[in-house]
């Protein structure tokens, strides 16, 4: 009988232990597929921002950008729209581009939308290729800088969630952004449903980002082949794409 009793307690002990551990890799699963993100090494790949071509028009929608560099003997791996913009598609903010200031930061405080919900920060690459993710208040610029762009809100500041973000919020919207990993490479991320900040926050924080930064929301787009994302249309001010050759 005691031989019995004990069969049956370890035999419902197996059966707990193991639907606990696909009701964690379901819940895990869940959680992926809601983001989609993906990892550049600046060091190793080729990441550009871009705005306007050489005639100074705005490349405006990746397919546009893709034409030109296609001329160029050029391939499109990624793009992602990089960052808040103008009625006219302008920069909103910071932008610079190859070591050149196109537009000028913006330091106020008391702006209204997602940009101004402090704090916002700038996410740049230096000349060396390092990437950095800072608010805007301790950004100091410089001429070590080859590509930055602004924009609001930070998702993450040191390793904590933006103290304005509630879990829970029914503010949700399509968003994408951008963080550093702890390895230094960078973690771009777009959200397969919509997503309130916090939630989106999460992701970054839950794969080891100390900063991280939003780059837009209901009018972000992706475009990655390598993972059957083909969205080639958009109406964006600044695109960060990572290009290599034919």
């Amino acid at each position: 009988m005691k031989k019995l009793i004990g069969s049956t307690v370890l035999l419902a002990a197996l059966v707990l232990l193991t639907s606990f551990f696909f009701v964690k890799k379901s819940e895990a699963q869940v959680e992926k597929s809601r983001f989609l993100g993906y990892e550049i090494n600046p060091l190793q790949q080729e990441l550009h921002f871009y705005w306007k071509n050489e005639n100074a028009v705005n490349y405006k929608s990746f397919q546009n950008l893709k034409s030109t560099l296609e001329k160029e003997n050029k391939e499109l791996v990624f793009a992602m729209n990089g960052g808040m913009f103008n009625k006219e598609l302008s920069p909103q903010g910071l932008y610079i581009e190859n070591g050149e200031t196109k537009t000028k930061i913006d330091t106020s405080q008391s702006g209204y939308g997602n940009f101004y919900l402090q704090p916002n920060g700038v996410f740049y690459v230096t000349k060396k290729n390092k990437p950095v993710i800072c608010t805007t208040k301790i950004f100091t610029g410089g001429k070590h800088i080859k590509y930055a762009t602004q924009s609001g809100p930070m998702l993450l500041i040191d390793g904590k969630i933006h103290p304005k973000f509630r879990k829970g919020s029914s503010n949700v919207h399509i968003r994408n952004g951008v963080g550093i990993l702890p390895n230094g490479n960078l973690l771009f991320a777009i959200s397969n449903e919509k997503t309130n900040f916090y939630d989106f926050a999460s992701y970054f924080k839950q794969n080891g980002c100390k900063n991280a930064l939003y780059l837009d929301g209901f009018v972000s787009r992706i475009y990655l082949p390598s993972k059957n994302q083909n969205q080639l249309e958009g109406n964006f001010g600044v695109i960060i794409g990572e290009t290599k050759a034919k």
